[in-house]
């Protein structure tokens, strides 16, 4: 039986590209009018298309950390202190708009009621994301927020839903890892966990698909899915 559900944020509870796309731009903009920095090789190092204002696939943003994109930027802003870039980007990141991928009070408030302990583990950093959850008004429906400077590690690494299961008392196998990321799926199987993969990230069907228990629209299919767990 299945008895928490730990999910990613980032492409998961929000849509990744509505989300984030946008308020790149922004921060790309920012560091070409502050640091001089060239528009052509940020949006490069970022894996970004900067004229749709999305993410390609293979953007490190997608799920690594704001130290994964600090490094990343770096080499490209002799102005910046590498520690003092990925604070930088930390707290850029508390102000970006989050799009919800499904209406999310009423579906968690129902998890809750089935008696399902709820949970998040983002590589985003823990301040970023409970800014971000307080900001949708969800934040009093998770047990467990964890970033990647949580002490967990990150993703793909299985610290965050260890953690999850630790902290909740639960065994890892009557939990499930839901995200939009190989990251994800992979740091909930090393765990033990069932996986479930969503289409509201970048990542497509093929991607996912080996990777999972199963893969869905978005979360809004979960009940569905547990339900036919029997």
């Amino acid at each position: 039986m299945i008895k928490g559900l730990l999910f990613d944020k980032d492409g998961t509870l929000f849509d990744f590209q509505q989300s984030w796309g946008g308020w790149a731009y922004d921060l790309i903009m920012t560091l070409v009018a502050d640091d001089g920095a060239s528009f052509d090789r940020l949006t490069d190092v970022l894996g970004y298309d900067a004229e749709n204002r999305v993410f390609f696939p293979h953007s490190l943003v997608i799920a690594g950390t704001a130290r994964d994109q600090a490094e990343a930027l770096a080499p490209h802003l002799p102005g910046r202190d590498l520690d003092a870039l990925e604070v930088w980007l930390a707290q850029a990141a508390r102000n970006a708009a989050m799009v919800p991928a499904v209406p999310l009070r009423p579906l968690l408030g129902d998890f809750l009621q089935a008696g399902l302990a709820l949970g998040v583990a983002t590589n985003d950093a823990e301040a970023a994301a409970r800014r971000q959850l307080e900001l949708a008004e969800i934040t009093d429906l998770f047990a467990y927020i964890a970033g990647y400077d949580s002490g967990h590690g990150a993703k793909p690494h299985p610290g965050m839903c260890l953690g999850f299961a630790r902290a909740l008392d639960l065994d890892p196998a009557a939990c499930v890892m839901v995200g939009d990321s190989l990251h994800d799926l992979d740091a909930g199987r090393a765990a033990g966990m069932r996986v479930v993969g969503v289409l509201t990230g970048v990542a497509g069907m093929d991607d996912l698909a080996p990777h999972a228990d199963v893969v869905l629209r978005d979360i809004g299919q979960l009940p569905g899915w547990l339900a036919s767990l029997g």
